[in-house]
């Protein structure tokens, strides 16, 4: 075999092999614990698919008027998601985002208090949101919005925990139902 060939071999199989070998973990993945630089590791599992459940009930605004929309959340128990704001800036914070309607437009979102814990993971106290908490979400509908039933489209980012680890974030569809009067 030419030298060229040989050298190719070589480095497919080096490519090959460190593919292959385990990786140290990092804030995406792996252990719960905080990391040298005090960052809280994830894991790289998908917590239970209920764990947090959205309700978000209809709201009615007259046009050119203003309202507000209730975005309710449900964590289960032994759970929690991180507040908004997070307790430290590496911490994915739980985050609503909302397009225009159809001369509906949302504001910026107001979050619930959070209580602040102390988990197994870290070493600080967390700010997070436990058990049944709502975002509100101020809705203003142009003089000249379309009158009827729309669906504003939404998007809610949570990063949920247990007592042991953190799970990656994720992004919920989260409806926002609108009829405007």
């Amino acid at each position: 075999m030419t030298r060229k060939t040989i050298l190719s071999c070589f480095c497919l199989c080096a490519i090959f092999l460190s593919a292959c070998s385990p990786t140290e973990t990092s804030n995406s993945g792996g252990n719960a614990a905080p990391d040298k630089s005090g960052q809280i590791e994830t894991t790289s599992e998908a917590p239970p698919a209920d764990v947090v459940r959205m309700e978000v009930p209809a709201t009615e605004i007259k046009s050119g008027g203003t309202a507000e929309a209730t975005v309710k959340l449900t964590v289960a128990s032994g759970y929690h998601i991180n507040a908004n704001p997070p307790s430290f800036s590496y911490l994915k914070a739980t985050e609503l985002t909302v397009e225009p309607g159809e001369g509906v437009t949302a504001g910026k979102p107001t979050y619930p208090s959070s209580v602040t814990r102390t988990f197994a993971f870290s070493k600080e106290p967390l700010a997070v949101y436990e058990g049944e908490t709502a975002i509100k979400l101020p809705l203003t509908a142009a003089a000249g919005a379309k009158k009827g039933a729309q669906t504003l489209k939404g998007k809610l980012r949570i990063q949920a925990c247990d007592e042991e680890k953190c799970f990656p974030p994720r992004t919920m569809d989260a409806p926002i139902p609108v009829t405007v009067k």
